[in-house]
């Protein structure tokens, strides 16, 4: 008796869309991981412009660390990823990826102040850490058959976790608590970073139109691009050579 089972899947039609789900998850995934990259450059000029600047302005370097508009600085990027978060769904592919360049550059500028606290030897070398960190585990969520929704809910418990540790050790000051927060904040976005891309893969649908595919990418990025950022600040904590 003939099995028909698998007669769509054996077929040139099966193979040909097979084909064609590969080709647009793999367009749609360059997608994020380009807009990401991108993000990540222009974070890297901001802060790094910023920083020239203060180094060799010293009214300039008052005003971005000494004044009340560092807290405009430090809190701009943070109503801006929220502002891209609950509004993608309402814009346009194109304003949504202006609103993540302009919260990538904001980023940059509250990031500037690394270039003044540690080496650049060691923000470089923490970068290539980082990034080679971030490549290996993107690529073990993207492949990887195991279902990572239970890691992702211990790991946003443990992201609250972490939020209140640092808010706490605000106001103690412990270099042994921030040593802990910071190995616990690597760990906990290595997870996520394993995480985010699984996710990332799984919101992709051959059927969607382009406005939608295209927001997608932009929210993509940005999950991808928070991940990268806060392991960097984590791993730049505690490996860092302070000037």
């Amino acid at each position: 008796m003939v099995d028909f089972r698998n007669v769509q899947a054996q077929s040139p039609v099966g193979a040909r869309a097979d084909a064609a789900v590969d080709q647009g998850l793999r367009s749609y995934m360059l997608g994020v991981y380009n807009m990401m990259a991108i993000g990540l450059a222009v974070t890297g000029l901001a802060a790094l412009g910023t920083s020239y600047l203060a180094m060799n302005n010293p009214a300039f370097a008052q005003l971005m660390y000494g004044s009340p508009l560092k807290w405009v600085v430090m809190l701009a990027p943070l109503a801006a990823v929220f502002f891209l978060s609950f509004r993608i769904e309402r814009m346009s592919v194109a304003t949504a990826q202006l609103t993540f360049w302009v919260y990538a550059g904001l980023v940059g500028l509250s990031l500037s102040s690394i270039f003044l606290v540690f080496t650049g030897e060691s923000i470089v070398r923490t970068f290539f850490i980082t990034a080679a960190s971030f490549g290996a585990l993107s690529l073990y969520g993207y492949t990887t058959k195991r279902d990572l929704s239970a890691m992702g809910s211990f790991l946003m418990m443990g992201l609250f976790g972490l939020i209140i540790a640092s808010v706490v050790n605000i106001f103690l000051g412990s270099s042994a608590l921030q040593f802990a927060v910071s190995v616990l904040g690597v760990l906990i976005f290595a997870g996520l970073t394993a995480y985010d891309t699984q996710q990332i893969k799984e919101m992709y649908y051959e059927g969607d139109a382009s406005d939608a595919m295209g927001r997608k990418i932009v929210m993509g990025a940005l999950r991808l691009y928070l991940d990268f950022i806060n392991m960097f600040m984590f791993l730049l904590n505690f490996l860092g050579n302070r000037e």
